[in-house]
C-alpha cells in the first residue's frame, strides 16, 4: 500500500521503519553452538584474515591500536597473531600506537619477525610503525599514496572507548575512490558503554568519537540501539555496501556482550568468510590445503596461482 493512498494515522514513524527495513536486509547475525568471547576475538580478526589472504593472494594490513592490551598478551594480540598467521602473503603493515610501553612491545615484536617463510623463501613484507596518535597518523599512511584502489586492505579499529574519532574513519572509508572499499573491523565497547559515557567529563571527547553533535541521544538507547545506529552509519553515510555487528561475550561460556566487532566490507566474499571466522574461532586451524579447496570452491575466484603473483597483477 502506497502512503499517498492511506488515510488512517500510523502506528509507527515511517521514516524509523524504513531504517529498520534497510538493517534488515542482511541475514541476522547467528552466535553458533560456542561463543566468541573477549580471549579469541583477536583469533577471529586473525581468522578471517587467513581466509581471505588465501583467496587475494596479498593484502595491506592497518591496525590504529595496534599494541597488546596486557603486558603478556599473546593468543589475545591481534597484531601479533596476523604477523604469524600462515601463509605469509600480507605485505604490508602499518601498525600505530600512542602509549610509550606498549609500542616498545611492537616494536619488539617487530625485531623478530622472520626473514623467511617455511619454504625458506625470503619474504617480500614490510612493516611500518607509528608511535602517534592514529587520529594523526592515518593522513600519513594514507597520504604516502602507496595503497592502490586494487589493494585488499583491512583496517582494525580495536580502541578501548572513544579513542578512534569518526572523521578518522571517514578518511578511511572515503580513501579509495575506485574499487572495494578499505574494510573496517570497528570494535565497539559497549559492555562498559554507559559507564564511559558518564566517567567521561571532557565532553570533546564524546563528540570526535561520534563525529555529530547529537551523541548525547546515545545516553537514552539501549545497547543494541546504539549498535544499530553505527551499523547503519557504516552503510548509508560511507557507504559499505555491509556491515554487520558481531557480538564477543564476557566468558566462554556466554555471559554479558562486551564487544560488538562490526565488520564493514564492499567485498561480496566478506560476510561470507566472517561467518565462517566466527563459526571456527574456537576450534584448531583447518589444515591450508583443505580450506584453500572449500574457500576457493565456494568462492569461485579467478583461476589460483601456486604463489602470490606480481604486485601489478594483483587485485582484492
Amino acid at each position: 500500500m502506497s502512503e499517498e493512498a492511506f488515510d488512517g494515522d500510523y502506528l509507527f514513524d515511517v521514516e524509523q521503519f524504513r531504517v529498520q527495513a534497510s538493517l534488515s536486509l542482511e541475514t541476522p547475525v547467528a552466535t553458533g553452538e560456542v561463543p566468541v568471547w573477549t580471549d579469541n576475538k583477536a583469533r577471529f580478526i586473525m581468522l578471517y584474515l587467513h581466509y581471505f589472504v588465501l583467496l587475494t593472494k596479498h593484502g595491506t594490513y592497518i591496525d590504529g591500536f595496534a599494541g597488546p592490551q596486557e603486558e603478556c598478551e599473546n593468543d589475545g594480540w591481534a597484531a601479533k597473531l596476523v604477523l604469524d598467521s600462515d601463509p605469509k602473503w600480507i605485505k604490508h603493515f602499518y601498525l600505530c600506537d600512542l602509549d610509550k610501553a606498549q609500542f616498545a612491545r611492537l616494536k619488539d615484536l617487530c625485531s623478530r619477525q622472520p626473514l623467511y617463510d617455511s619454504k625458506n623463501r625470503k619474504l617480500n613484507r614490510k612493516i611500518t610503525l607509528y608511535h602517534a596518535d592514529f587520529n594523526a597518523a592515518i593522513d600519513e599512511i594514507l597520504g604516502a599514496g602507496k595503497i592502490s584502489p586494487k589493494q585488499a586492505t583491512f583496517c582494525l579499529l580495536d580502541q578501548r572507548t572513544f579513542q578512534c574519532h569518526w572523521k578518522t574513519v571517514e578518511k578511511i572509508a572515503r580513501y579509495k575512490k575506485t574499487g572495494n572499499k578499505i574494510e573496517l573491523f570497528y570494535f565497539l565497547a559497549i559492555g562498559w558503554l554507559e559507564r564511559s559515557f558518564a566517567a567521561q567529563k571532557n565532553l570533546e571527547v564524546l563528540a570526535m568519537w561520534w563525529g555529530r553533535d547529537d551523541w548525547n541521544e546515545l545516553k537514552a538507547m539501549t545497547r543494541e540501539e546504539v549498535r544499530d545506529a553505527l551499523v547503519r552509519r557504516l552503510k548509508e553515510e560511507l557507504g559499505y555496501k555491509s556491515a554487520r555487528a558481531w557480538p564477543i561475550f564476557e566468558r566462554q561460556d556466554g555471559g554479558a556482550t562486551m564487544y560488538y566487532m562490526i565488520h564493514a566490507t564492499d567485498h561480496p566474499e566478506g560476510p561470507k568468510f566472517m561467518s565462517r571466522a566466527y563459526r571456527k574461532v574456537v576450534h584448531p586451524n583447518e589444515p591450508i590445503e583443505q580450506l584453500r579447496f572449500e574457500l576457493l570452491g565456494e568462492s569461485k575466484p579467478p583461476k589460483s596461482q601456486v604463489s602470490p603473483p606480481p604486485d601489478s597483477q594483483r587485485s582484492a
